[in-house]
């Protein structure tokens, strides 16, 4: 459950201000509750995204409201040259929003896993059925968030051969990790081979320039 839910924020990332739902947070009660509620990974998965999100409005108001409260005591303390006070005002910020977070997390399963439970059984069975369909095609968009920032033409080549890999092939996608793994250490040991002769030999051309 939580390699899914983890393969569904795999593309999720923090550009300028945008900050991507809390993972941690989405990810640890997603889980819990649909182990408790005996449900599967979809369950997991369909509480994961919003708790994640809900979590995110909280982590706002904690950094755009609380922070700068602080900030202000810091600059506070700093005019008055007091260490203790600017010390404890980063201490708090910094503490702060990891115990808000346990204590979202710790409050909301110890309240909802009862009612997480009552309403997952009223769910119909064809939007369960959608649920599972749903499992296996975010993790993708994932990926497909994660290719989007990374591949380029270089790298293209080998995103299309371990497709290839493990469409055709059946190599399970640990396998296309460590073939991955290996042929990025024989690349980057034949380029550090290369690299100091393409450099000795600019020298030489050099200095024959020079002596000309």
């Amino acid at each position: 459950m939580g390699a899914t839910l983890e393969l569904a924020f795999i593309g999720s990332f923090s550009v300028g201000a945008s900050i991507p739902p809390d993972v941690v947070t989405g990810g640890i009660l997603g889980v819990a509750f649909a182990i408790t509620s005996g449900a599967g990974t979809e369950t997991a998965l369909l509480l994961g995204l919003p708790i994640a999100t809900l979590t995110l409005i909280l982590k706002n108001i904690y950094l755009g409201m609380f922070i700068p409260m602080l900030s202000q005591k810091a600059d506070g303390y700093a005019e008055r040259a007091d260490l203790r006070g600017i010390e404890r005002m980063h201490l708090i910020a910094g503490f702060g929003l990891s115990l808000m977070l346990a204590a979202v997390v710790t409050v909301s399963f110890l309240v909802g896993s009862n009612a997480v439970k009552s309403l997952l059984d009223t769910i119909p069975e064809f939007i369960k059925h959608g649920l599972s369909v749903a499992t296996g095609i975010i993790p993708a968009l994932g990926f497909a968030m994660l290719a989007r920032l990374l591949i380029n033409k270089k790298v293209a080549p080998y995103f299309f051969l371990g497709f290839v890999l493990m469409a055709y092939l059946k190599i399970p996608v640990t396998g296309i990790a460590i073939l991955g793994a290996i042929v990025a250490v024989v690349m980057v040991n034949v380029t550090a081979l290369n690299s100091p002769r393409i450099t000795t030999e600019q020298g030489v051309s050099d200095d024959d320039e020079d002596d000309f």
